[in-house]
């Protein structure tokens, strides 16, 4: 199942209310899109969410290099605007999360990861793009693995094998009879439960976010016959209100997870008591 390339938002421009049609919906078809490039039955392509992502790459090192590719003591506007940027994540929320002292190595990590998540959450308010790369699992699934790995890794790395159970099970000896209960649902929890629900957080969010900008946008145009005019111009109010929203709801997701990923990592390198 695959929706046209040039259908940006999935709906037929000649269908309005009272011209016979139904209204088109929007649904997993919206998410959908023809290879640009290759063969999607061989999987083996390259479609409109990988451009975004690329291009989404490109800009934001684009970014910090033409920031500081010659830094200076008194900072231009370009310089200003990307150590704000960096400086906001570095202070925010790795040492406020981790530390100092322990945060300091993480922090180009998570400002990538805040960066990253942010712009591909913007394409869905971009004319053209319109689309949030984020809401495909694959990408969130993907950035949540890379710290689910790191997570694991540093805990054995700090204390090793046994540290690790301790870590990952919850183990504390004061729980008593229902010490056994409570590992069990700690190991399953973080082994488990923690990378699926870091990666699903970030994909339902967009996913919802893009789906209602969809149907305020294609009612807008739907309804834009006859008497339906007057219900138009209501709809199309919200579709500016809700990109507002959109927008608002973009930056504290990107936030959120790199919060949860420092989040992780401190609890990797606490000491287990």
């Amino acid at each position: 199942m695959s929706a046209d390339p040039t259908q940006v938002l999935a709906f037929e421009t000649d269908c309005h209310i009272f011209d016979g049609c139904g209204f088109p919906a929007p649904g997993l078809h919206s998410f959908l899109f023809e290879p640009l490039w290759g063969d999607g039955d061989s999987n083996v392509y390259f479609n409109k969410t990988m451009l975004l992502a690329l291009l989404g790459s490109i800009i934001i090192v684009g970014f910090f290099w033409a920031a500081f590719r010659k830094p200076k003591v008194v900072p231009g506007k370009l310089q200003m605007v990307a150590e704000t940027g960096y400086d906001f994540i570095r202070r925010g929320v790795v040492y406020e999360t981790i530390g100092k002292k322990e945060g300091e190595k993480y922090v180009p990590l998570v400002v990538s990861l805040f960066f990253f998540v942010w712009m591909m959450n913007l394409w869905s308010v971009i004319p053209l793009a319109q689309f949030p790369v984020t809401s495909i699992i694959a990408y969130p699934l993907v950035l949540a693995l890379i710290v689910y790995v790191l997570w694991v890794s540093l805990t054995f790395k700090r204390h090793g094998f046994v540290g690790f159970f301790k870590n990952v099970t919850g183990y504390d000896k004061s729980l008593g009879a229902v010490l056994p209960l409570a590992m069990l649902i700690e190991f399953f929890s973080n082994l488990l439960v923690r990378p699926f629900t870091h990666a699903v957080r970030l994909f339902a969010n967009m996913f919802a976010g893009h789906t209602l900008l969809l149907l305020f946008t294609i009612a807008s145009w739907y309804l834009l016959n006859g008497v339906g005019i007057a219900y138009a111009g209501v709809s199309f109010i919200m579709t500016i209100v809700m990109t507002a929203f959109e927008l608002f709801i973009q930056a504290l997701q990107a936030y959120v997870f790199v919060l949860l990923t420092c989040t992780y990592i401190q609890g990797a390198l606490a000491e287990h008591h």
